[in-house]
């Protein structure tokens, strides 16, 4: 049996460490897919990277190496990533499952404002002094805005991402380069620091990135949310990893069959 794991989250890689601790990787052939930028896990299965349009396409590649199962654990923002895996599993006639851990849930003390696209969200930032960007990757024209508003009302605007930005930044823009875990004591340094008075954030969930918005709600700091999109159906959802790993587990057992088809 073969079963394609769309990764790059702490998540995948935590099931792929899992499977092979309970030897599930002896009879079953994993292989491991990461975009590669930011870095290249080692795992004790096929690890590969850059993306399918090399490899002519996803549905291409799981043709021609014959798949069995999808495991979709990418970012919950990953919205074509995920799109595109529903589409070409669909194609291919295997099943698409999906991961996605919890999203975070406001609690008592926090003031957070959610919104559902970006647009929207930066309009409502003029009013604020001091912004700390940690919400990934922006695009050119989203940081262009920000730049706008910078020479409209001289904001201070903190960019954190874990690979260098896509983008062109303008120099007012401050770039700081980390990658989580994150501790609380920390995130409340930066926020101190920088007099951030805006926190801006995707509700990503899980816990390698929370201390921020523990920090947020200690200091009195308002937090701008974007709400994860809206994805295309998988054919089965989990938000555990030992939910991942413990259905993993149990494929072809007591079949038998190694190259078993299975269904979603």
């Amino acid at each position: 049996m073969r079963v394609l794991i769309l990764g790059g989250t702490s998540d995948a890689r935590k099931v792929v460490k899992a499977l092979d601790q309970r030897g599930v990787l002896d009879r079953i052939t994993l292989t491991y897919s990461v975009a590669g930028l930011v870095r290249v896990p080692e795992l004790a299965c096929e690890v590969i990277s850059g993306g399918f349009s090399q490899r002519g396409g996803l549905l291409r590649y799981l043709q021609e190496n014959s798949f069995d199962l999808v495991l979709d654990i990418t970012h919950p923002f990953a919205l074509q990533m995920s799109t595109t895996a529903v589409d070409a599993c669909a194609e291919a006639g295997i099943p698409c499952w999906r991961f996605h851990r919890p999203e975070w849930q406001a609690c008592e003390g926090d003031d957070w404002h959610l919104f559902d696209d970006w647009s929207a969200l930066l309009a409502a930032t003029e009013a604020y002094q001091s912004l700390f960007l940690t919400a990934g990757q922006i695009g050119q024209a989203l940081i262009d805005q920000l730049a706008q508003q910078n020479l409209k009302t001289g904001q201070r605007q903190v960019l954190r991402t874990a690979a260098p930005p896509q983008a062109d930044l303008p120099a007012s823009m401050k770039w700081l380069k980390a990658i989580g875990p994150f501790n609380q004591a920390d995130e409340k340094n930066i926020l101190e620091t920088y007099k951030i008075d805006l926190l801006i954030s995707k509700n990503s969930g899980g816990s390698a990135t929370e201390a921020k918005l523990w920090a947020a709600r200690e200091l009195g700091i308002p937090v701008f949310m974007l709400q994860r999109p809206m994805l295309l159906e998988a054919d089965q959802l989990m938000d555990s990893v030992a939910s991942v790993v413990d259905a993993v587990s149990n494929l072809g057992v007591g079949s038998g069959m190694r190259g078993q088809k299975i269904e979603g």
